[in-house]
């Protein structure tokens, strides 16, 4: 296991259990954090999720704080580069919430983003809901409920300032770094007939850096990754909502930007999506 699997249950011990109570405090804390653009070392100890389910369950008090209804899903992790970014060793899921969602070409204020990367991201919308039962979803089940794909950067940020250090119980509770997201079209291909592992992915910054990658970064295959997600959900009573976005995860190691630079996203045959950062 590795070590920042061992802080994230540092405080088992302690508090085996956050109760209503507790669960609240931390997602008070995290979303005034959020809406007031100010970080924290980490959560209290006392208010610290010792597993994924007590994670989750504050995550899920920062979507009842949001003003719309959820637009989706991220996964946070699924590749060594994201991994590395987050000091983790696997996959998580976050909320994308409405208000956080833009259109191909926004401008998009970075602020003082402490993490400023973006992501380059294959996005599934779902056309039919995949509601928790006892048996996983296979990859053939889960992609029959797609609806449409499409191309997406990702702004994540983090409320925490050693974001690095915090553990994946934490980063789940912290929304899974989610802040903002731009979505493309999405593509006219068929899609179904394409092999997206072997996908061809970049992104470019205007007069600047260009990173390649391709959908073989996310868990191996987009498909895989959102398979994932939706067992994920699944294993903690949560349901992936027809109409819903999930955004797979980086098929780029994270590329640095700053305010003032336009991006672009190249998704292949998928698509690409462009952002203007003030």
């Amino acid at each position: 296991m590795q070590e920042t699997d061992r802080r994230s249950q540092h405080y088992k011990g302690e508090s085996p259990v956050l109760n209503e109570s507790q669960r609240q405090q931390a997602a008070d804390l995290l979303w005034d954090c959020w809406a007031h653009n100010r970080r924290i070392a980490q959560l209290p100890p006392h208010l610290q999720p010792a597993d994924r389910q007590q994670a989750y369950d504050i995550q899920g008090r920062l979507e009842a704080r949001s003003f719309a209804p959820l637009a989706g899903w991220k996964i946070g992790a699924t590749g060594p580069g994201g991994q590395q970014l987050l000091n983790v060793d696997g996959p998580m899921a976050g909320r994308l919430l409405a208000e956080r969602m833009h259109r191909n070409g926004a401008h998009v204020t970075l602020g003082d983003n402490l993490m400023s990367v973006i992501e380059a991201e294959v996005v599934f919308r779902m056309r039919s809901a995949l509601p928790p039962r006892t048996q996983p979803y296979s990859q053939e089940e889960v992609m029959e409920a797609v609806g449409s794909v499409h191309p997406g950067i990702e702004i994540p940020d983090t409320r925490y300032q050693q974001f690095r250090e915090v553990g994946a119980y934490q980063l789940i509770a912290d929304n899974c770094c989610a802040d903002q997201f731009v979505l493309g079209a999405p593509t006219s291909m068929d899609w179904r007939s394409l092999d997206l592992a072997a996908l061809a992915t970049s992104a470019f910054i205007e007069g600047g850096e260009q990173r390649s990658g391709s959908g073989a970064q996310v868990l191996g295959d987009p498909r895989i990754a959102l398979t994932w997600l939706v067992n994920e959900l699944r294993q903690h009573g949560l349901t992936l909502a027809a109409g819903q976005l999930v955004a797979t995860g980086s098929t780029i190691v994270p590329m640095p930007v700053q305010a003032g630079q336009t991006v672009r996203a190249d998704l292949g045959v998928l698509g690409s999506v462009t952002v203007h950062l003030t």
